[in-house]
């Protein structure tokens, strides 16, 4: 393409300014221009001369390059004039351009550090600028920023460049991709990705995704994530633009284009992972155009690039809900089947992949059902499949599914009707001595949530899981101990009997003392002290009352009724209660030492406290007066002017067990 007498003094101006010089491209440019300048009707040099003609400073050598420059371009200069004012003289001149690209040309001049004070306030506009001239100008920006980025950046950023290239960005300027690849060099920069957001570049580029011409849109595409990368705000900008119901499309028409297709993913990739992004996902038909993708991928990285869109957008339940619909299921099947026994790097990594999204779809309830089908469907059998497999990635996934598919009673009392138990309990059997920790924990989950449903229990406990769980005990793993502890306490809600068979095992209350110490790791305390009150509520036993009493359980139960969640201090205080009426003699020293009756007080004192607290703290005031100490300690501490308050309380139930309360506390004063 020939260049105009514009562009090619633009290369002289930038050899001089720093951003191009011969001692950085001798041959190349040089032999480039001097064989593409056809010259002027003047007597200037050629502008292959000023790369070879080692300007100057500032002064005399300025006045030069500019006198030269706007000779070679017919704008006339007083020649008497040197020095700064030689330079204001001349960028009035250039103020007054007859050729447009002289606009650009002048911007470009500003690059050069001795000439920044005298053109500093230069400001030309370039609307109309030939395209051969404008386009040599930009290949000369492109080749200096291919040489040194950063510098290169600096310099433009300094010259006030970005400014232009607004304009230059609109739809139908054959400039757009050359600039747009500009904006997506600078912005590799962190320092550039302000300017570029200040210099209103985001706007017009949002609106060249709309182009056709596939060119204009990949360097669109760069521009945009170069420039937004790793910035949440801007990226939420872009959202709030509709960037992305354009890139859906986009994806949809030039699904053929490997450089487009991958400018989408990892543009969906940035913009998934914010939660602002997920109801504009969910309006497109997203979902479809992946799934086809990924159908289509046969290369590895290419569906893992796929598989990192995937990911973040099924946390998204209705975007679950769209890929199970848009047959996505069924194409992991196939990735399970086709890389379950290879032992390719890869084919185990496309594997883990496809298991886990399988796991992810089914976190959704709506997506969870579809696939469920009444336990006839035929996802939910193949899921089954895997959990006797010998993959221990498929174990783990098969695991998990059934813990997912287990969320709510009828899918649970169907799965336990089926013999589902057994398959888990067989699994975790084969994990016991040095297993698979995550097959443990997603195993022990499964049947946490198996265990829920009341008419599963008794048959979980006949089918022996209990005394398979029991055998994890000595696991140190805190994931692993939180979901045994939850297996265990769903497993003897109202069953008596195992209640009391686990509540006199003095291994087991032993390694629940110890757990609830486990400061930590809160989840395995909370639960170790749940399950310990648990076997005393629900066994209601004597005999558990003196295993847990022995077993240094009341200071955990005493402590757990100061939690701040009621639940575990009611169930706390009901647990104590029963302790107290099944047992005082043997629990009233270590009531003593827990300052049991102070912590009553301060819980029928405090007006935050439930009504369920504030009704069985007074229940256990009442059980524990049969002891010599600890009724002295409780007329120690006023009780009778706390509870008659409680009498007005709005809670008839905690009004009347206040009256029955204050009765006994006025007999026994």
């Amino acid at each position: 393409m020939r260049e105009s007498r514009a562009s090619s003094s633009i290369l002289a101006v930038l050899s001089y300014s720093g951003v191009l010089s011969c001692e950085r491209y001798p041959s190349e440019i040089a032999k480039c221009h001097l064989d593409s300048w056809s010259g002027p009707s003047t007597k200037c040099d050629p502008p292959s001369s000023y790369l070879f003609a080692g300007l100057g400073g500032p002064g005399q050598g300025a006045f030069t390059t500019f006198t030269r420059v706007t000779a070679w371009l017919q704008i006339p200069v007083a020649s008497s004039r040197r020095g700064k004012e030689g330079g204001r003289a001349a960028c009035a001149a250039l103020c007054r351009p007859t050729d447009p690209s002289i606009a650009l040309i002048a911007v470009i001049i500003l690059m050069a550090d001795n000439l920044c004070e005298a053109l500093g306030k230069l400001k030309l506009a370039s609307a109309d600028s030939a395209a051969d001239s404008m386009e040599g100008c930009l290949d000369c920006l492109l080749k200096a920023l291919t040489h040194n980025n950063a510098e290169a950046s600096e310099k433009i950023r300094d010259a006030g460049v970005l400014d232009l290239f607004s304009a230059l960005l609109a739809p139908k300027s054959p400039c757009a991709p050359k600039v747009a690849n500009i904006v997506a060099e600078v912005a590799k920069n962190e320092f550039m990705r302000s300017p570029c957001v200040g210099a209103g570049l985001l706007p017009p580029l949002v609106q060249l995704l709309r182009s056709e011409d596939q060119d204009v849109l990949l360097q669109t595409g760069r521009a945009l994530g170069n420039i937004c990368y790793d910035s949440h705000s801007l990226q939420a900008e872009l959202i709030s633009m509709g960037v992305i119901p354009t890139l859906v499309k986009l994806l949809g028409i030039h699904s053929q284009n490997p450089s487009l297709t991958e400018m989408c993913l990892i543009a969906f990739g940035n913009l998934a992972e914010l939660e602002s992004s997920k109801e504009q996902f969910a309006s497109t038909n997203i979902a479809e155009e992946l799934v086809k993708l990924f159908q289509k991928q046969v290369e590895h990285e290419k569906k893992e690039m796929v598989f990192e869109v995937l990911a973040p957008l099924a946390e998204n339940d209705t975007i679950k809900l769209q890929l199970v619909e848009a047959g996505l299921v069924e194409s992991l099947l196939e990735v399970v089947d086709r890389t379950v026994d290879g032992e390719r790097e890869e084919d185990m990594a496309e594997l883990k992949t496809a298991s886990d999204l399988m796991v992810l779809l089914l976190l959704g309830d709506e997506s969870m059902q579809k696939l469920f089908e009444g336990g006839q469907g035929s996802v939910f059998q193949r899921v089954l499949s895997w959990v006797p497999s010998h993959n221990h990635q498929l174990q783990l996934a098969g695991a998990l599914a059934i813990a997912n598919f287990a969320r709510n009673d009828g899918n649970c009392i169907h799965m336990v009707e089926t013999g589902i138990v057994q398959k888990l309990l067989d699994l975790l059997e084969r994990h016991v001595n040095e297993g698979n920790v995550t097959v443990q924990h997603a195993a022990l989950s499964a049947l946490r949530n198996l265990a829920i449903p009341v008419v599963n229990k008794s048959k979980m406990l006949s089918l022996g899981v209990a005394d398979v769980v029991l055998k994890f005990l000595p696991s140190e793993m805190p994931p692993v101990q939180f979901k045994l502890l939850g297996t265990l306490r769903m497993l003897i809600d109202t069953q008596a009997q195992a209640a009391e068979q686990l509540g006199t095992n003095p291994t087991l209350v032993e390694r629940l003392t110890e757990w609830c110490e486990a400061k930590d790791h809160a989840g395995v305390m909370g639960e170790s002290s749940r399950l310990l009150s648990a076997l005393i509520r629900h066994s209601r036993s004597k005999d558990v009352v003196r295993t847990v009493i022995q077993g240094g359980g009341v200071k955990h139960l005493v402590n757990m009724a100061t939690s701040e969640h009621v639940i575990m201090q009611n169930e706390a205080l009901v647990a104590l209660g029963l302790m107290a009426a099944l047992d005082l003699g043997l629990a009233e020293k270590d009531f003593e030492g827990t300052r049991l009756v102070q912590v009553l007080h301060k819980l029928l004192s405090d007006e935050r406290s439930a009504p369920e607290i504030k009704y069985n703290s007074m229940i256990l005031i009442c059980a524990i007066m049969g002891s010599e100490p600890l009724h002295q300690a409780v007329r120690g501490l006023a009780f009778l002017d706390v509870v008659a308050k409680l009498r007005a309380h709005e809670n008839q139930t905690v009004a009347q067990q206040a009256s029955l309360t204050e009765q006994r506390l006025t007999v026994q004063s």
